[in-house]
């Protein structure tokens, strides 16, 4: 999206540096090492200080900077907007773009405690299929990277899709007021930052703001299956869709094949449509069910929507399954780890055809109650017949290893390992000394 660096100065109320009436910018970027020519680099000052970095973003290309350090600026010597707070001015820019330049846009809100980033990917890929369809990179579900995906949308967007994640009451709220969703999608309240919201209760009432924030005229996209959340409903000015059993979209006839990959019939208002997924783990199986309730509120034809689902790729480090050179069969599911992501992980885990299965399981992080949590883990590994090995972490009440203790483990090529943890564990690294070995 093309953007004039003049009102860009207006609409954030800063200071222009340099001439700047003849620049115009496609896109933003805050990472100086990704940034593309012609887009805005922002100077966040965070536990880096993007001010440092000016030079190299201008060498890469950028056009204007945002910056909040006049100092800074005049010794690069870069053409930028001048602002207080360059985070502030980020989302107050968003806002503007999404008020005046995607006005006609439709926007798709996506929250949860498990399944954001697999919905969204699914919802892109299935709205692509009639539309003119953005959505964010990886998971820049924040208030960084959520303007981040507003400001770098194409010109002629039909549809955005943005993931909203939280870590504390107020903040889906704020990146509702800078977005605007007019659908918005729950995908499930589990343990995850139980201890930042104050349990089960807290992290539904901090999920179901994205509920509240849509307007007459939108679609909360509820999980039917979730007490917690079918419960938002009231919440809604608007309509409400639900997916999963027993809702408006849900699934007959579910397979899964030798890497655990679903394929079912989607039941829907709009008719029916046969679904081949690529990702792993039957809970896909709800995650796609979502996105095609997505689709078929905004027009999509169903079945077109589901063939293009058929072409999404596993994320990294989301249920990703490698065969490593040893023959072992590797899970990668190491991006983050609540008590409800595991245990779908670990059901997945089992529907993989091997002699044995194993689960390397790191810190589950920022529950309310983590022990009871950590044992209950452990007791669904004995039920499911998976033999667990905690890594680095001895909250499962069995002995852990460490990242450099792997080479004592003997797995043969008749194995199916899960690698997951929350992010602080690293568990990245257990899964590259596997698929190395």
């Amino acid at each position: 999206m093309r953007i004039e660096a003049p009102w860009v100065a207006a609409v954030v109320g800063g200071s222009p540096f340099g001439d700047l009436e003849s620049i115009v910018i496609d896109g933003v970027d805050f990472d100086s090492r990704t940034i593309a020519p012609g887009q805005m680099f922002v100077a966040l000052v965070a536990e880096r200080d993007g001010h440092h970095h000016l030079v190299d973003a201008a060498d890469r290309g950028a056009a204007l900077h945002l910056c909040s350090d006049p100092a800074a600026v005049a010794a690069a010597g870069v053409p930028a907007v001048i602002v207080e707070d360059t985070l502030l001015a980020l989302g107050s820019l968003a806002a503007a773009v999404r008020d005046e330049l995607l006005a006609d846009t439709r926007v798709v809100g996506i929250t949860g405690s498990v399944g954001k980033t697999s919905t969204k990917d699914l919802t892109s890929a299935a709205l692509s299929a009639g539309l003119v369809t953005h959505a964010n990179r990886a998971s820049f579900n924040n208030e960084q990277g959520l303007p981040v995906t507003v400001l770098t949308a194409p010109d002629g967007c039909a549809a955005l899709v943005v993931e909203m994640g939280m870590r504390g009451h107020g903040q889906i709220a704020e990146l509702c007021r800078i977005a605007r969703p007019d659908i918005g999608v729950v995908t499930a309240v589990g343990e995850s930052h139980t201890e930042l919201v104050g349990g089960l209760d807290g992290v539904a009432r901090a999920k179901g703001e994205l509920v509240e924030a849509l307007p007459p005229s939108g679609t909360a996209v509820l999980n039917a299956a979730d007490p917690r959340v079918i419960a938002m409903a009231p919440r809604c000015a608007g309509s409400v869709l639900t997916f999963g059993a027993d809702g408006d979209v849900c699934a007959e006839r579910i397979a899964l094949d030798e890497r655990a990959r679903a394929s079912f019939v989607a039941r829907t208002p709009w008719g029916s449509a046969q679904v081949r997924l690529t990702l792993s783990g039957e809970h896909m199986v709800s995650n796609a069910c979502a996105a095609l309730a997505v689709a078929g509120a905004v027009g999509v034809d169903v079945e077109a929507a589901a063939a293009a689902m058929g072409a999404v790729p596993a994320a990294p480090g989301r249920m990703a399954v490698v065969e490593a050179r040893n023959g072992l069969v590797v899970v990668d599911d190491t991006y983050n780890a609540n008590p409800t992501s595991v245990e779908a992980a670990l059901r997945a885990l089992v529907a993989v055809p091997a002699a044995h299965h194993v689960a390397m399981l790191g810190l589950m992080a920022e529950l309310e109650d983590p022990g009871p949590s950590h044992v209950a883990i452990a007791d669904l590994c004995r039920r499911l017949g998976v033999r667990l090995i905690p890594v680095e972490c001895d909250l499962y009440g069995a002995e852990a290893v460490t990242v450099d203790s792997l080479a004592d483990l003997r797995f043969d090529d008749s194995t199916a390992v899960l690698v997951k943890g929350s992010r602080v564990a690293g568990l990245e690294r257990v899964v590259r000394f596997l698929t190395n070995g």
